[in-house]
Order: structure tokens, then sequence, then C-alpha cells
């Protein structure tokens, strides 16, 4: 189920990216998506029947990601009448003047255009309900990040964008107009063995087991500032919130792999540090990093191959991106350290 439009997402290549990986053996591990965006690259590693281990330094990206991993049985909501009974009381809920209202809306001191009031309304009724009935007891924590998650997509269809949240349009979309409503998504149909974390990339969980597959940010844009509403719904906090835009403090979450000048030795750390024997790294030709020094950097590691995937059409939410060409290449750097494979034999 497709819920954001996400800078960098690798739903066109990932079949690609998991022949590369394969199914697992019964030696394997977990399959490590350390940078899990969406969700998408996990999910498809889960249909080939790895156990995954999910992490994203935005709470509202491992929520997404989260959603495409849950079956029926994990999410009974019995206290609720079920799923769909659930979403439709969501659905059928009055709006409320919040904080979404009040910050995201024409209502706005600011007139801020991210979502109609109504929707807005709506946005906060729900997201309030869904608070009331995790402190009841109503709900498990898996229940509550399958409907936050069923959340940020149905905002995201009617969410007055050109693609991120980095800012709303001056004019309403056709889409914006509509209302916002929650959609069931289909759920697995038996349970998936997975774990979820929220932290820095080098301290996920990883085994010589383990495929460890990282998707670090490529360019500039820092994901915590494009999508700080997704982080606020993923919350349900009321942050103050500055600018033009409304942006919730975000700095904390100022990813290295972003700034040009850091982006290199974080990745050449980030491939050291991790014990996993096999290492997938997703990257594109218009990334920070030259992908010859990344090599030249991590070839002592153990054998490194560079697979060049399809090229994909840009995302081009403005005049500067569609001025930078029409398709990105991109690339998946295999790494097979040597050095945990001879501890592996030594081991055994």
């Amino acid at each position: 189920m497709a819920t954001v439009r996400y800078l960098g997402s690798k739903a066109r290549v990932v079949g690609q990216i998991l022949d590369l990986v394969g199914p697992p053996s019964e030696q394997d591990g977990f399959f490590v998506d350390a940078f899990c965006g969406t969700g998408v690259v996990a999910a498809r590693a889960a249909d080939l029947g790895w156990p995954v281990r999910i992490n994203d330094h935005l709470r509202s990206a491992t929520i997404m990601a989260r959603a495409q991993l849950v079956s029926s049985s994990d999410a009974p909501f019995a206290e609720l009448g079920g799923y769909e009974a659930a979403l439709a009381r969501l659905n059928a809920l009055p709006g409320r003047d919040g904080f979404f209202w009040r910050e995201y809306s024409p209502a706005s001191e600011t007139g801020r255009m991210y979502f109609t009031e109504e929707n807005a309304r709506r946005i906060d009724a729900i997201r309030d309900q869904i608070n009331r009935w995790e402190a009841s007891g109503a709900l498990s924590g898996t229940e509550r990040d399958l409907l936050v998650a069923d959340l940020i997509a149905a905002a995201n269809q009617v969410a007055n964008i050109a693609g991120t949240y980095g800012c709303f349009l001056s004019r309403w979309s056709q889409s914006a107009l509509r209302d916002l409503r929650l959609e069931p998504r289909k759920l697995r149909p038996a349970p998936v063995e997975h774990e979820v974390h929220s932290r820095d990339v080098l301290d996920v969980p990883v085994s010589p087991q383990d495929v460890a597959y990282y998707d670090p940010p490529y360019t500039k844009r820092q994901y915590a500032a494009y999508y700080h509403i997704l982080e606020t719904l993923a919350w349900g906090d009321e942050p103050e919130v500055t600018g033009k835009t409304g942006l919730r403090p975000w700095r904390d979450k100022a990813s290295d792999y972003c700034y040009k000048s850091r982006a290199l030795d974080a990745l050449a750390s980030l491939l050291r540090s991790a014990p996993a024997k096999r290492i997938f790294l997703s990257y594109s030709n218009e990334g920070h990093v030259d992908l010859d020094e990344l090599i030249a950097r991590i070839e002592p590691l153990g054998e490194v191959t560079l697979h060049e995937l399809a090229a994909i059409g840009r995302y081009r939410p403005n005049r500067a991106a569609s001025a930078a060409g029409e398709e990105v290449i991109e690339y998946v750097v295999e790494l097979e350290q040597a050095a945990v494979a001879e501890e592996e034999g030594a081991v055994t």
C-alpha cells in the first residue's frame, strides 16, 4: 500500500535489489533495513521469507514501514470490534479545532495551506481518538501504529503539497479539496518475524549472520525537515512550530549523510563498523559521494561489487529539480567482508 511519495523511494527498483540479496538460507539471520523509509524494501524481503529488522531515525518512517509487516493476527482490534470497525468509528468522528487546524490550515495565524480547515479538523479528531484509545488500553502498540500509518496515508492523499512537506501550495489542488478518509489496508495473512527500532544507524543491532541493507540520504535534503508534519502525526504531540512552513524542531535529527563535506566519511565509517558478512548499500548518481572514492575506501574490507540498476524518473517538485535532468541512475554497492568470513570460519 503506497502511503507517501518519499524522497529516494526504492519502489521502482526493489525487485532488482532483492534479486541481488536473494532468499534467506538456514544459516542467515535478519534482513536489516537500517534506513527503512516507508518500508518497501523490508516488505519485499519479508515476502521472500526473511525475518526483518527495520530502523529509521524518523518515527513516522518506522510506523509506515511496520504497517507493511503487520498480519491480521498481530492487530485483531478485539476491544473495538475489529480493524475495519475501528476505521469506521474514526471516519465517523466530527472534526475538532485542534493542533492541525490551528497550525496547518488557513485558520493558522500565517494562513498555512497544508490542509483545508475541515480536513485539518478531521486529522485532529482522529489523532486525538487514537491517543484516547491507547490511554484506555483499547489498543496494543501494534494496533496504534497501524491506525497512525493509515492516518498518515489518508492525510497524504489530501495534503496540499507538491510531494514533500517542505512547503505547501499557494492554491488548492483538486486532491486537497477531497474529504479525508481512512481506508483499510490488506494485512498479511500470516505473522512476519520482525523488530522495529528508531535510533542512530550505528546503534542498530547487526550480527555476522544478518544481511545489512543501507539506503542513506544522498543529497542535502534533510528528511526530518521535509517530513516534519508526518513526524507530528506519528508522535501525536503539539510541538512549538516556527516559520512560514510551521517546522517542528528537527535539527537534533539532522543527518551527516546530507552534508557533502561529511557524507563520504560517514558512509565509510558505517560500512566499516557493520559486522554483517553481506552488506548492500543503495546509492545514486546524484548523491554527494563519488562511488569510486567510496569503493576505494572500503575495498580493504573484502570483495566489492558495483551493480547498476535501472534509471528512474527524477523526483521533480520544482523547476530547479526539473532542470537537473530527467533520470537518476540507481546503484547498489555489494560488500562481502573478508574479516567476518574468516571469523565465522574460525568459530565453526
